[in-house]
């Protein structure tokens, strides 16, 4: 027989605890070792009255079996009340205690036509008022002590409705909403909340239910499950629970497929909607919801960037950004991602791999002698991270307004074909972009203490801006313009009908990629590719026409997401070589329709043909502000840019970030305090001594623009050049 659940060194509030469920709750908490907070009006079944008698038998009940009770007579409109009661009696809920609440029923019911005023405006400050004070009074004491469990009593006249109880199924079916959203927030917190519709003999049902069946829905038939949830071994949240007479069932929302009856440039009619009545009102194959992230879709996937707007289905919902300045920094909870040989591969296949090329089998065969895991794979880890970003205090997001704008891999090490990497995610900054919010998200992935690799997720909130924050960031790794020529060389490759389905099986599950009806309510005739499958594509494309498949050689790659791709279309990547950076974009090629844009991969440089001698340099400086990042970034305070030439046309950017962070390094443009221009013969001689940088200054060797005076603080970035 397995162990009994204790509440030792437990604090539980129960309201409405003199009688019927609440008393049931109580003495069943005390006898388990909690200490009990009595709570109990002592009013009439219609919300009259007040008497201390009902909590006080109970408290008497509770001591006389060895347990522990106060009692408490405050309405639960005083929730603060309350909750001291709670710090008075046993002075530990904010640190070690734990809580508990249920809500006492009151009834007034009347027919729709004859509910007055006072009988709604009771029932709702009773029910669902008193819910909300009761619990905001408990809740940061919850927050900080990181454990809480809230049972809200809703009904089942609140779930069906009822006749006679339209004042009373509101207030219910009112807490079962508060719930659902409690346990949202309170979730990262280990504060669950859920919700019972219990049937149970009362002071309230003795007056329409006959002796006998009150007497089989005793009220010690519900108290187990409310014990239950509210043990700290029960991960159950967001729950909602029908219990009686020793029964218990989960109810959970269903909705039919639906039907889309708007047509693209034709007005949407009542006779449409008429006409698939049926096929709407269908529940054959429903699906059930769980979240908001998928009852509602955003109309359009486009280039977060174009002036076209984006018009959403429903206004009433909000995405709204408070304190934005405080979500910068945040961090989130650490994500451990294992995975074998076989996830590999099926990313492979999913980003277009294909036995029938033979320079490919490297990427799908274990038993290939060079097996190895496609760089693009690096994102795989890392992108569940962005699911993280609404537990982030300081930000309220809406997910069905959230488009992945951006996307940016650096890899520091080739990945393993199997194991378990862990990553770490940061809010790297918050911006304001007018009709919209963007958040850059940094996750870094190790593998052991060993840094893999770092991406940049990009997200934009639609309709979250207009906050007066700023518009730019030093922070974000930027896209670069094409070169002004016509493409070095083109790959074009023809995505299957099934691409989508067979990508989404790396982890991203969203429905618009694979559900027609899903994809209906976003605007699209069918469900699209995944942005990052596209990116995949390229980013394969680059890696087999400039570096032999060779995946040693794959440094970064940045893209912008521009427009969807349907399966079953070609994708044609567009590329421009310019030293070891190539710049590309993605088309698809039966429309033109740019869908990857802004885009560049960054390979390492082949020894063998066209290394420079500075990237052993730049390599050296990685490695020192990836260990002693804070303290050069407080000895520098500064952005070096730095153009690396050779054979007088520069081939090498890098941008050295000792100001925000714990600083960073990337190759590329950004906005830098100062950039020093040389070529690499003269940087390797200045690195080593050998020039002095006065005179390189002087004679035109190294120029400088920008604040030329933090060439002083180079010192702290260059010294000890025998290791460089």
């Amino acid at each position: 027989m397995s162990a009994p659940l204790s509440f030792d060194g437990r604090v539980v509030l129960v309201t409405g605890a003199g009688g019927g469920l609440g008393r049931e709750y109580a003495l069943a908490f005390g006898q388990r070792g909690a200490a009990v907070i009595v709570n109990d009006l002592g009013g009439d079944i219609k919300g009259g009255g007040r008497s201390s008698a009902a909590a006080d038998k109970v408290v008497e009940e509770i001591r006389a079996k060895g347990g522990k009770a106060v009692a408490n007579y405050d309405s639960v409109e005083d929730g603060e009340k309350l909750i001291q009661t709670a710090l008075d009696a046993f002075g530990r809920i904010g640190a070690v205690s734990r809580k508990v609440l249920a809500l006492k029923k009151i009834l007034r019911d009347r027919s729709f036509a004859r509910t007055s005023d006072a009988d709604w405006d009771l029932i709702q400050r009773v029910h669902l008022r008193g819910s909300f004070l009761v619990t905001r009074a408990a809740w940061n004491h919850m927050k900080n002590q990181k454990f809480g469990r809230i049972i809200m009593t809703s009904s089942a006249a609140g779930i069906y409705g009822n006749f006679g109880q339209a004042n009373y199924s509101a207030a219910k079916l009112g807490l079962l909403g508060l719930s659902n959203t409690l346990a949202i927030e309170g979730q990262k917190y280990s504060i669950h909340c859920n919700t019972i519709a219990p049937t149970a003999g009362s002071r309230l049902t003795e007056t329409v239910m006959p002796p006998d069946l009150v007497q089989s829905l005793r009220a010690e038939y519900v108290a187990p499950l409310v014990l239950w949830l509210c043990h700290e071994a029960c991960q159950e949240n967001g729950g909602l629970f029908e219990v009686g007479a020793g029964w218990i069932g989960k109810l959970r929302w269903e909705r039919s497929l639906g039907r889309t009856v708007r047509q693209k440039n034709k007005s949407m009619t009542p006779e449409a909607v008429r006409d698939a009545w049926n096929e709407i009102c269908d529940f054959t194959d429903a699906s059930k919801p769980a979240s908001i992230q998928v009852i509602l879709m955003f109309r359009y996937l486009q280039d977060i960037n174009t002036k076209e707007k984006l018009v959403l289905s429903c206004s009433c919902i909000r995405c709204c950004c408070v304190g934005q300045s405080s979500a910068v920094g945040q961090t989130l909870p650490e994500m451990s991602f294992s995975y074998t040989h076989m996830n590999c591969i099926l990313y492979a296949l999913g980003v277009g791999m294909s036995s029938r090329e033979p320079d490919q089998l490297k990427f799908l065969y274990e038993g290939h002698e060079d097996f190895s895991c496609l760089p693009t794979f690096g994102v795989i880890p890392a992108q569940s991270a962005m699911t993280g970003l609404g537990s982030i205090p300081g930000l309220n997001i809406d997910f069905t307004r959230l488009l992945h704008g951006e996307q940016y891999l650096e890899m520091f090490r080739a990945l393993p074909t199997s194991g378990t990497l862990t990553s770490r995610a940061t809010v790297a900054d918050v911006l304001d972009k007018g009709s919209g919010m963007v958040i850059l998200l940094d996750v870094h992935t190790y593998s052991g203490r060993e840094l893999v690799c770092y991406n940049q997720f990009s997200v934009f909130v639609v309709g979250a801006g207009g906050f007066g924050g700023k518009r730019k960031s030093q922070k974000a790794v930027v896209t670069a313009p094409l070169p002004d020529r016509a493409p070095d060389a083109v790959i074009v490759d023809q995505t299957s009908r099934d691409q989508a389905a067979l990508y989404r099986l790396s982890g991203d599950w969203n429905p618009l990629h694979i559900d027609p009806s899903f994809a209906a309510m976003g605007g699209f005739e069918s469900p699209i590719l995944h942005g990052l499958c596209s990116f995949g594509f390229a980013a394969r494309h680059v890696l087999k026409q400039y570096a032999a498949n060779d995946v040693s050689r794959f440094k970064s790659i940045k893209v912008r997401f521009a427009k969807p791709v349907y399966p079953g279309q070609s994708l044609q990547t567009e590329m421009w070589k310019e030293a070891n950076r190539i710049h590309l974009q993605c088309k698809v090629k039966e429309t033109g329709d740019v869908v990857l844009s802004g885009a560049y991969i960054d390979l390492h440089a082949d020894a063998s043909t066209d290394g420079l001698q500075s990237d052993l340099v730049f390599a050296e400086i990685g490695r020192r502000i990836r260990d002693a990042g804070h303290e050069l970034v407080k000895k520098v305070n500064a952005v070096l840019g730095w153009e690396i030439s050779k054979d007088g046309r520069t081939v090498r950017e890098w941008t050295v970030d000792l100001k925000t962070g714990r600083g960073s390094l990337h190759t590329g443009a950004s906005e830098a305090d100062v950039i020093f221009s040389v070529s690499d013969e003269d940087f390797m001689e200045v690195v080593t001594g050998k020039l002095n940088p006065q005179k390189a200054f002087f004679s035109g060797k190294l120029k400088v623009k920008g604040n030329i005076m933090l060439s002083q603080k180079l010192e702290a970035v260059l010294k000890d050049y025998a290791k460089l």
